[in-house]
């Protein structure tokens, strides 16, 4: 069966997150009941990470095998077109090997989340951003942010319910910077474990607005125990951003 790589944006509010669930709609759900539709016959799609209720994607990989070989720009147009009005797009759509896995093929995933700092609420970008209307420090929150980058045990940063089999995870990069009214935190590695980003963006927040030091996010990271950290960020302005793959074998 041909198989097809999808990058695939969408907007998470009324979804209960990319994996089916019985209690909603998801991501999932919707691309493959239009790919039903598309093949007339039951496709799994199968993506790179998880998203939570109300977490958005920019930049999410998937692949699903089809029937029928189709031209890529038909395979995205058909899905876009069977998938509305929900709020889905396929950017784009490639043919790959069977080889290619889009979660176990994976290298790397980013994440992006924003913070929108001031007084006026949003209006265009509610539910996309997290509305802080107090000032916070970005540099003292890339400084602090560093003290997280690497390999280390983040049972502080892992919701009480996360699967994982173990809490050790290397964080490749954390970055924090204020792009005009907003403030960006970026985040990248091979995986990570379940709201490990929106717990580490919560802590930031605590140093951002001044009540807790880069020790003090040390502290947090070395007591392992998630009630030394800081509070979970909402899912708001939290976006997957991309992910990496080999580059292809000449």
């Amino acid at each position: 069966m041909p198989r097809y790589k999808l990058l695939i944006e969408f907007d998470g509010r009324p979804f209960v997150g990319w994996q089916r669930q019985d209690n909603g709609p998801s991501v999932q759900q919707t691309l493959e009941e239009a790919a039903q539709r598309l093949c007339r016959e039951s496709v799994r799609l199968h993506a790179a990470g998880r998203t939570d209720s109300g977490v958005h994607a920019l930049g999410m990989v998937a692949h699903v095998d089809l029937p029928r070989a189709l031209p890529p720009d038909k395979v995205a147009d058909a899905l876009n077109a069977l998938a509305r009005p929900a709020p889905v797009a396929v950017l784009e759509a490639e043919a790959v090997s069977d080889a290619f896995h889009a979660r176990f093929s994976c290298v790397e995933r980013s994440y992006l989340y924003r913070i929108l700092t001031r007084r006026a609420q949003p209006a265009l970008d509610r539910g996309r951003v997290w509305w802080h209307p107090r000032p916070l420090d970005a540099d003292a929150m890339h400084a602090a942010a560093q003290t997280l980058v690497g390999h280390h045990d983040f049972t502080s940063f892992r919701a009480g319910e996360c699967q994982a089999d173990s809490p050790m995870r290397t964080l490749d990069a954390l970055a924090v910077a204020r792009v005009g009214d907003e403030i960006h935190v970026t985040a990248r590695a091979r995986s990570f474990l379940h709201h490990q980003v929106r717990n580490m963006v919560g802590t930031l927040a605590l140093v951002g607005q001044g009540k807790w030091t880069t020790a003090d996010v040390g502290a947090a990271l070395a007591a392992r125990r998630r009630a030394a950290a800081g509070p979970t960020a909402p899912p708001d302005g939290l976006y997957f951003l991309a992910a990496r793959y080999p580059a292809p074998q000449e």
